[in-house]
């Protein structure tokens, strides 16, 4: 049997992986560690399963992240400052919590003998030009170097884009202009985002879980969409006729996200709906001579050069998601 921790657990990814492992019978405790009371009661309430157990915390506070990492066999490291924007202008928190806060997880798990720790990534830490994307880029490079030299406790990770309909996300974001019947806004009509669902992401933890070794990092890949095309998508679905207004790309955005690097592909073993990117190289350089040949033969993974998915491809994906078929139902009955 085994004990789980889950930071940042009332967060989308924490929430969905939660009830698929108290449904789990080899899973004896799944801890829910975060900062924030009100969405641990909500949570509470929602679940009301005695498996779960509640720790409020925060992992920029290493007393909290050693007692939360207690007699824990897995941990699966979500928690994480995730705008975009608000990263600009608070570069510092962003350091605190997702680089500093990182480490504390890390030595805190070591510390107390973790079987395995699953660390929780991001396209943008792929050629990072926003703060967020270059906090989780140390990040993936604080799980590599310590897995070199962690013992019994296997530090791994996974890399996954936008979450179709997570909280924070375009597609909440668009439903929420859609019912109030305000102007979809977008930001550029050819900007394109990987579309990959909750579920999805969290096949792609477990993969991470039974097969990742020191310093592995997975890939789910995915196809695109442009942000037009899933705007269009939801109106269609929702039998709304909201007008589109562009309004320009905010700071710190990327017109295409990369999943990785061809520097990285040219190492990365294809396991057919997966990358796992393997980081065994050290210091010795005749080791980087291979690579570097195959390096121009290589191309970078991103939402530009993945599957392109047509609009009507769009409608189908999404439309099919729980909360966009609830709320959209909701809307056309009003």
């Amino acid at each position: 049997m085994s004990k789980i921790l889950i930071t940042g657990g009332t967060g989308s990814f924490g929430m969905t992986y939660a009830r698929r492992l108290i449904d789990d019978p080899t899973v004896e405790e799944v801890r829910i560690f975060s900062r924030d009371e009100k969405k641990q009661h909500d949570m509470r309430q929602q679940f009301d399963s005695p498996k779960i157990s509640y720790l409020i915390g925060d992992v920029r506070d290493r007393d909290a992240t050693m007692h939360a990492c207690q007699g824990v066999d897995f941990v699966f490291h979500a928690a994480a400052l995730k705008q975009v924007p608000t990263g600009e202008f608070f570069p510092m928190e962003l350091v605190k919590t997702n680089i500093l806060g990182t480490e504390n997880i890390f030595d805190s798990a070591q510390k107390n003998g973790v079987k395995k720790v699953v660390l929780l990534s991001t396209d943008k830490a792929v050629y990072p030009i926003n703060v967020m994307g270059m906090s989780k880029a140390i990040a993936e490079k604080l799980m590599i170097a310590r897995s070199r030299t962690s013992g019994s406790t296997v530090f791994c990770g996974v890399r996954y884009g936008n979450v179709m309909a997570s909280r924070g996300s375009v597609i909440p974001l668009f439903i929420d202009q859609i019912t109030a019947g305000k102007n979809i806004t977008i930001t550029d009509p050819m900007m394109t985002r990987f579309m990959l669902s909750l579920e999805h992401a969290i096949d792609l933890v477990a993969l991470a879980t039974t097969e990742g070794q020191p310093g592995d990092i997975f890939i789910k890949k995915a196809p695109a969409a442009t942000v037009e095309d899933v705007a269009h998508a939801l109106l269609e679905i929702f039998g709304a006729s909201n007008k589109i207004e562009v309004v320009g790309t905010r700071k710190g955005e990327k017109l295409h996200e990369a999943l990785a690097s061809k520097s990285e592909l040219v190492g990365a073993v294809d396991l057919g709906d997966y990358y796992c990117i393997n980081n065994e190289i050290g210091l010795e350089y005749e080791k980087f001579y291979e690579r570097g040949t195959r390096l121009s033969a290589t191309n970078d993974y991103t939402s530009e050069n993945t599957t392109r998915l047509s609009r009507a491809e769009v409608v189908q994906l999404i439309g099919a998601l729980p909360y966009v078929k609830a709320v959209a139902q909701s809307f056309r009955r009003s």
